[in-house]
């Protein structure tokens, strides 16, 4: 196996294995490693199927939810990402996000594979929270450590959202729900539960308010702190290549995708990772 950084705030690429068998456990942790260290990485030179991806994906974690998406038929934990090349529906998930972080207990990871890539665009971008973090003045860090966060999926789920009863023409199934309407309290600053590095724990797409603020004062903040993690020098462009699975930390890093294609299709294939138990086995 080889890793080789992206050269970026975070993002490695990695090669050298085949995923459709299992991974002897040296192996495995060494991948996990380099995941957690470099926060995304894309596995190249991979020809997986849809029940080679569901074999892979509990050996990273166990298996996370995917409100308000459809699983492909027969398959409950993969998703389709699909736009087709006469597709004018708004780009899917290009505003700055953590995978569900409105849950109760937001995923740990996404698997995202690339079936058909275009040959031009679609690049993800990932913002590196621990950096994001890390250069905030003591201060804001100071202001902002005993703070929760609002999560919530009504901006895009609900029924008025952005993918809500108004959204046509698009080739995904989303499943608007004024169950988006729900929220859930996070950290403003997560510490990371597998390497204790602090991160922030914000997005302009889930993140609707603070916890005990003001709503102005805490539109005010939110913002400022979005804008903070989503400057140039904390984000990883990561190119897609046909047959590279990507694996992602949702609780470090936010992300959003990018255009580029029109004129063609791209689909890839979708599996969201829980938390897995840290506790010592008896």
């Amino acid at each position: 196996m080889q890793v080789v950084p992206s050269g970026q705030t975070c993002g490695a690429i990695v090669s050298g294995l085949d995923l459709r068998e299992p991974l002897a456990p040296a192996r495995l942790e060494a991948l996990r490693q380099a995941w957690l260290k470099h926060q995304v990485i894309g596995i190249v030179g991979q020809s997986l199927s849809v029940d080679d991806l569901e074999r892979f994906a509990p050996q990273i974690g166990p298996w996370g939810d995917d409100p308000f998406i459809a699983a492909l038929p027969g398959h409950p934990h993969v998703v389709e990402v699909r736009r087709e090349p006469d597709e004018q529906a708004p780009l899917f998930a290009d505003n700055w996000h953590s995978d569900w972080s409105f849950l109760g207990s937001p995923p740990a990871a996404t698997m995202l594979y690339g079936s058909v890539v275009p040959p031009v665009g679609g690049d993800t971008l990932f913002a590196n929270l621990h950096a994001a973090w890390e250069a905030l003045p003591p201060a804001m860090q100071a202001r902002i450590a005993p703070l929760q966060g609002i999560h919530s999926a009504s901006r895009s789920y609900s029924k008025k959202g952005r993918y809500g009863e108004a959204d046509k023409g698009r080739s995904m199934t989303i499943k608007s729900s004024d169950d988006a309407l729900a929220t859930q309290t996070h950290p403003l600053v997560r510490t990371h539960p597998e390497t204790g590095r602090k991160a922030l724990f914000v997005s302009p797409a889930y993140t609707v308010g603070i916890e005990g603020m003001p709503e102005d004062e805490a539109k005010s903040l939110l913002a400022e702190l979005c804008a903070h993690a989503g400057e140039e020098r904390f984000v990883y462009r990561h190119t897609w290549q046909p047959g590279m699975l990507t694996l992602w930390d949702n609780r470090c890093l936010n992300h959003r995708a990018t255009g580029g294609y029109e004129g063609h299709r791209r689909l890839l294939h979708r599996i969201t990772i829980g938390e897995r138990s840290l506790a010592p086995a008896p």
